[in-house]
C-alpha cells in the first residue's frame, strides 16, 4: 500500500491530479479511482470527513430532557441528548474515559444517565461522570470532573439542524453553509413547527458514496432511470403536462442544489387531486399564510419549487413530493450505509400527512420506485469501473450555459470542494 510519506503516492492521491477542469475547452473529468482505491478512500476519511461539519441530528428527536439518539457520523459514533439539567442539546463521543466501551447502547430513548457495561462507570445527560463502582480503590486520586464524556470539536445547531466537526479550526456553521442557508430557511419556514417523524428508513449499496452524491442532486437521470414512477403518477391522475423545469447552482464550500417546477403535488401547500378534496381550502389557506408572512416571493419558492439540497460532504435534504432528511457514510470504497428520516410539520392535516408519508415510502423508500432505481444505477457504475479501459468520468454537461437542473454544475461544486479537501486545502 502507498503511503502520503511516498511523493509520488502524494501526487497520484491529491484532488488536482484526480479532478480535472479545463474551462476554455469546456470539459470537467474525475478520474475512477476517485471511486474504487482504498488508499484514496483512507485519505478522503482523514481530508474530508475529519475536516468538514456533519450533520448529527434534528432537536426535534430529542424533544425532552434525557431523550437521546445516537449515531455514526463521519464513521465514529456519537450520540445526541437533551441535558436532564439545563435543557439543552449535547454531543458527546460515544465512548468511556475508563477503557473506551460504549456507553449509549440503544439507538435513542430517554435517560437521565449512561452506565458503561464494563465497569459501570456512570455519566449523566450533560457528561459528566458521576458514578465509579469503589471509588476509594484510587485513593483520593480520581479526578471526576476531568474524565466526563468527550465532546467533538465542535458540535453547533442551524436552526434545529444539529451538526458536528472533528476540526477545532473549523470556521463557525453559519459561515460553512454560506448560501446554503437560504434555502434551509425555505424548507423550515414553510414546515411551521418542523419536526423527524418516528421512522427510519436504513440501506445499504454497493457503491462509492460520491456517486450517491452526484445522483442526490442530478435532474439529467429522472426521466430515463424513473420512467416507471412518471407512469404511476401518470396512472393516479397526476398531470405531468408541467414538466420539470429549473436549475442547478453551486451555493459555496462545496454546497449545491437543483430547485425546479415539478408536476407533483407538495403537502405544504399545493394541492393536488391526491390529497382529497377535504384538505383543498385548508392548503388554500397555508398558502395565503406563507404569502402574508414571508412575501409572495418566498411563498412561491416554498409551495410551488422543488428542491434537492446537498449540505457538503454527506447530507442530503430532498425537498421534493415529501421533505426527506438523508445521510450516508461510506464503510469502504465500494460500500456505504443509507440513512433517511422524514420531515413534516407538526400540527399537519392527517390526509396530508398520509400522502407525505406514502410519498416517502413508495418514491424515495428502499423499496419504493425511486430509490431501487438509484442503486441499480450507481451499482451498476461500480461494477462499469472494474472492466477498465476508461479512465475518466465525464461531468462537463451545462458548462457553457446558465445551468439547467439536468446539467451538472452542481455536481462540478461538490467535486471542486473535495478537490480542494484533497489537496490538503481547508
Amino acid at each position: 500500500m502507498t503511503t502520503i510519506d511516498d511523493p509520488v503516492a502524494a501526487a497520484v492521491l491529491s484532488g488536482s491530479t484526480l479532478v480535472r477542469e479545463d474551462s476554455a475547452q469546456g470539459r470537467f473529468r474525475v478520474n475512477r479511482d476517485a471511486m474504487t482505491s482504498s488508499e484514496i478512500f483512507d485519505e478522503e476519511r482523514r481530508k474530508v470527513f475529519d475536516h468538514s461539519w456533519l450533520y448529527v441530528g434534528h432537536e426535534s428527536e430529542v424533544p425532552n430532557r434525557g431523550d437521546y439518539v445516537r449515531r455514526s457520523v463521519g464513521g465514529r459514533p456519537l450520540f445526541m441528548v437533551r441535558g436532564s439539567k439545563t435543557g439543552e442539546v449535547n454531543v458527546f463521543h460515544n465512548t468511556c474515559t475508563h477503557r473506551g466501551a460504549v456507553v449509549c447502547r440503544q439507538d435513542n430513548g430517554n435517560s437521565k444517565t449512561f452506565q458503561c457495561f464494563y465497569h459501570a462507570w456512570t455519566f449523566n445527560s450533560e457528561g459528566s461522570l458521576v458514578g465509579v463502582p469503589d471509588r476509594e480503590a484510587y485513593a483520593g486520586t480520581l479526578d471526576m470532573g476531568q474524565l466526563g464524556l468527550a465532546r467533538p470539536a465542535r458540535s453547533e445547531s442551524y436552526r434545529g439542524f444539529v451538526f458536528a466537526s472533528y476540526d477545532p479550526d473549523i470556521v463557525d456553521l453559519t459561515t460553512y453553509l454560506a448560501d446554503a442557508r437560504p434555502y434551509l430557511d425555505n424548507i423550515i419556514d414553510a414546515q411551521r413547527d418542523a419536526q423527524i417523524l418516528r421512522g427510519t428508513h436504513e440501506y445499504n449499496m454497493q457503491a462509492n458514496w460520491k456517486l450517491l452524491v452526484e445522483n442526490s442532486i442530478d435532474g439529467y437521470h429522472a426521466v430515463p432511470t424513473h420512467d416507471t414512477y412518471f407512469k404511476y403518477l401518470a396512472d393516479l391522475g397526476t398531470d405531468l403536462g408541467e414538466g420539470v423545469h429549473g436549475e442547478g447552482r453551486s451555493l459555496g464550500n462545496g454546497h449545491a442544489v437543483i430547485e425546479y417546477r415539478g408536476p407533483w403535488g407538495r403537502p405544504i401547500a399545493k394541492w393536488e387531486a391526491l390529497f382529497g378534496e377535504d384538505a383543498k381550502p385548508e392548503m388554500a389557506s397555508a398558502r395565503a399564510d406563507l404569502a402574508k408572512k414571508f412575501g409572495e416571493e418566498r411563498a412561491t419558492l416554498m409551495c410551488d419549487y422543488n428542491r434537492n439540497l446537498l449540505i457538503y460532504p454527506n447530507l442530503i435534504i430532498n425537498d421534493i413530493m415529501a421533505l426527506t432528511v438523508r445521510t450516508f457514510m461510506p464503510t469502504s470504497p465500494t460500500n456505504v450505509d443509507v440513512t433517511a428520516w422524514q420531515m413534516a410539520p407538526s400540527d399537519e392535516l392527517p390526509e396530508v400527512r398520509q400522502r407525505r408519508l406514502d410519498s416517502f415510502l413508495t418514491f424515495l423508500g428502499p423499496g419504493g420506485f425511486a430509490t431501487p432505481d438509484d442503486i441499480e444505477a450507481l451499482e451498476s457504475c461500480q461494477q462499469g469501473f472494474a472492466s477498465g479501459g476508461v479512465e475518466w468520468n465525464d461531468i462537463s454537461r451545462g458548462m457553457d450555459r446558465n445551468p439547467k437542473a439536468t446539467d451538472e454544475e452542481q455536481m462540478r461544486a461538490f467535486w471542486r470542494r473535495w478537490r480542494d479537501q484533497m489537496d490538503g486545502r481547508r
